[in-house]
């Protein structure tokens, strides 16, 4: 328990709007995207990088866990408050410090959403490649301390891969710089041992980015297939012929049906299985690598196969995939999220046992993933205040992740 001499401390340094205990206030950060819940003793919503610093030695001092929250989108739990505590939670810390196109890089606050930062750098023509399929509520630090990736990560890699340097408070409040604004700096890449991290080994307070020019071209595809297992052949299909495209996304027939039936996008209802394929780059060229991705998904069944000619058509082959999750709660109340990563060529087998794993429990289950990487995303359906059906959810999630 926090104690109200604590609790004062706190609002010294935070302000009297900045620290939250009333249990209808706690009540919104006992969860995040995960199954787990547990309720915080105070959530202090800090303005700069030395009030953190300042509550974190003060949480230290009594011996006060402390956890680092940004929207609590994550899948791990990384943000659950399991031994009560502190919650830091960060929406006050948005700032954009610094957008340098000579060397590349900008300077954020770790509450600044991903797809604000894209906005921001968009009239530069210029952009930060992850791009979570949370981007619109997910925030930097949150990005940085699971590396999160996204649908653009096959071609461009995951959140480690952008990440130039980061401002960090320390256990014991004590706030260091790794890494910086120039691309390789002396010593240890202790960067790239933070990221990752989920906030046990410190929190970013605020980060170097790598940002990368605007493609000069985009070419945005909708491939259709009657057969999961010919879908997921195309893939291993497309890479092994050396085809790296930007993005390489599937969706199986419940998510397609359950995001046709919420968004009327035109996705085919009767299908097994979708993918969206995006290629970018260079404008010469493009028309040819496309041309052998069609011939490709027609040597594996493809039932019908869309090339975007607007920017609005290829807007709507992405909401789907970006909404896919929001748009199952329509089904079931509570949706849990097994996330694992399979060589691209066992892909139609895992997907397979995913299934007959789920079948067993007697559970609903939709695949959304991010097949060209082969890092699958079964959504598991059920109803969180229903104990038995949650166990038997526990246990499906673990068979799935050992396969």
């Amino acid at each position: 328990m926090i104690t109200p001499k604590v609790r004062k401390k706190l609002q010294r340094i935070c302000g009297r709007d900045g620290v939250l205990w009333e249990k209808e206030d706690l009540l919104l950060y006992e969860y995040d995207a995960s199954m787990d819940k547990a309720l915080p003793d105070v959530v202090v919503l800090p303005s700069t990088a030395r009030q953190v610093s300042e509550v974190v030695s003060l949480a230290n001092e009594f011996g006060i866990p402390v956890v680092a929250r940004g929207s609590g989108s994550n899948l791990s739990g990384g943000t659950i408050a399991e031994l009560g505590g502190i919650v830091l939670q960060f929406s006050r810390m948005r700032r954009i410090y610094e957008i340098n196109i000579a060397d590349r890089y900008a300077v954020v606050e770790p509450g600044v959403y991903n797809l604000d930062l894209q906005h921001a750098l968009s009239p530069y023509g210029f952009y930060y490649a992850p791009d979570p399929a949370s981007q619109r509520v997910s925030t930097i630090g949150g990005n940085i301390a699971e590396n999160a990736g996204g649908p653009h990560c096959l071609k461009y890699g995951v959140t480690a891969n952008h990440v130039l340097g980061v401002e960090v408070v320390l256990s014991n409040g004590q706030i260091v710089t790794f890494g910086g604004p120039v691309e390789d700096k002396g010593g240890y890449d202790v960067t790239s041992v933070i990221v990752g991290s989920e906030g046990t080994l410190g929190i970013v307070t605020k980060a170097w980015l790598r940002i990368i020019p605007l493609p000069e071209s985009v070419k945005t595809m909708l491939a259709v297939f009657n057969s999961l297992d010919d879908a997921a052949s195309a893939v291993a299909a497309i890479i092994a012929a050396g085809i790296i495209p930007a993005s390489l996304e599937m969706m199986d027939k419940p998510i397609i049906q359950t995001v046709e039936s919420a968004m009327s996008l035109g996705y085919p209802s009767d299908a097994d299985a979708i993918l969206v394929i995006e290629l970018d780059g260079p404008a010469v060229g493009m028309d040819h690598e496309a041309e052998k991705i069609v011939s490709i998904c027609r040597q594996h069944g493809v039932a019908d196969i869309r090339i975007a000619q607007t920017q609005e058509e290829r807007d709507d082959f992405w909401k789907g995939r970006r909404a896919s999750f929001g748009t199952l709660t329509q089904l079931r109340p509570s949706i849990m999220i097994a996330d694992g990563t399979v060589p691209r060529s066992q892909l139609p087998e895992v997907l397979k046992q995913v299934l007959v794993i789920c079948k067993k429990y007697n559970l609903s289950v939709g695949n959304v993933f991010h097949a060209g990487d082969g890092n699958l995303h079964p959504f598991i359906l059920y109803d969180e205040r229903n104990e038995e059906e949650k166990q038997r959810v526990l246990q499906a999630t673990h068979e799935i992740l050992e396969t």
